[in-house]
Formats: C-alpha cells, structure tokens, sequence
C-alpha cells in the first residue's frame, strides 16, 4: 500500500477541481481556497498565488487540523 501525496507541486494539476474561498474572506486574496477531490480528499491553497502548491488533507486530517485551529481562538 502506497502512502498519498502530502502535496502537490502546482494546484493547476488538480484537473477538474472546484476551488472555494471562505464566505469570510474580504476581497483582499489573503486566505486560503480549498477543492473537495474524489469525495476523499480536500486540497488547500494560497488565494494569491492559485497556479502554486497545494496542501492535501483526507477528512480525519482536516478535521483534526480544524479543531485544534478553533480551539485555539
């Protein structure tokens, strides 16, 4: 069994993908804009540079890093 990709090196890549920007972002381009793939995986990316890389997440992952990221506000 092979382990998935942690990242890939240019977003553009990611064929098909439909990418969404937070409902919170101001129109400044400062945040992150994130793609579901194949229902198992989320990418994540830099709102400025779109044509750069993407960060990989499967759900438990995401869901780990979200909660730690609320609990610390």
């Amino acid at each position: 069994m092979s382990a998935r990709p942690a990242h890939v090196p240019s977003s553009t890549s990611l064929t098909g993908a439909s990418w969404r920007r937070s409902s919170r972002s101001v129109g400044m381009n400062n945040c992150v804009e994130t793609a579901r793939l194949n229902g198992e995986l989320l990418a994540v990316r830099d709102s400025q540079r779109i044509d750069g890389p993407a960060l990989l997440f499967g759900a438990r992952a995401w869901q780990r890093f979200i909660s730690r990221y609320t609990q610390a506000d």
